[in-house]
């Protein structure tokens, strides 16, 4: 396995509002970018936004080694509006020897192509934001995220029945097989919950366990 420093530079092909996301969140962290896109207009957009911006053609491997993306151990392939264009583009970075490719999928069949030539870690946008807004639907939870064992995260405010005790007498991992994990009292930050702690109506907490406990434990009385 390919050791790569936590702050390697990146190479994100394609501008649309997922790969500009992605190339503007590395760029606020002071990550070296590299950004592709056939559009000249947004290549000039993007230029004084990151470190390089260029415009070429990924799905051609002579423009891919032109722009030196096989220097690059981690890339990411922000395309989705095509598929065949998504799978070449990532086909071109498995062939470079990119140790470390990230991809765009906009359906189960086209995550599996990309798993299938090589790409490392597929994602779906689209279906992980609809399954989240769903899963805040109910008003329950302020926030939410899942993984894929289905473990998640929930921050909300505490049910009535856990409020002026602490979290033992509570009971609420034997009660409800959750774990609070983090209170924040208004005007402070974030701390690490303890057995000991005591959570007051106006906190907010952070609670992980599987998504049927987590949900069922935000919309207790």
């Amino acid at each position: 396995m390919v050791d790569i420093r936590s702050d390697a530079p990146v190479l994100v092909i394609g501008l649309g509002r997922f790969g500009a996301a992605t190339a503007g969140q590395l760029d606020r962290q002071d990550r070296e970018v590299l950004v592709v896109d056939t559009d000249q207009g947004l290549v000039q957009k993007w230029a004084d936004r990151v470190t390089h911006a260029v415009q070429a053609d990924a799905r051609s491997m002579d423009a891919l080694r032109q722009i030196g993306a096989s220097d690059f151990q981690i890339a990411v392939v922000a395309t989705g509006a095509s598929i065949e264009a998504s799978v070449l583009i990532a086909a071109n970075l498995v062939d470079l020897g990119i140790p470390q490719i990230w991809a765009k999928a906009i359906s189960a069949s086209h995550g599996k192509i990309l798993e299938r030539i090589g790409v490392n870690h597929v994602i779906y946008p689209e279906r992980e934001a609809g399954e989240r807004v769903a899963h805040l639907l109910s008003g329950s939870m302020l926030d939410f995220i899942q993984f894929d064992d289905n473990y998640v995260i929930a921050k909300m405010y505490p049910p009535r029945s856990i409020r002026g005790r602490s979290l033992a007498d509570s009971g609420v991992r034997t009660r409800y097989r959750v774990t609070v994990v983090g209170v924040k009292t208004p005007g402070q930050p974030f701390t690490h919950a303890t057995q000991e702690t005591v959570v007051s109506p106006h906190d907010l907490i952070i609670v992980s366990g599987t998504a049927a406990d987590v949900e069922r434990f935000a919309t207790i009385g």
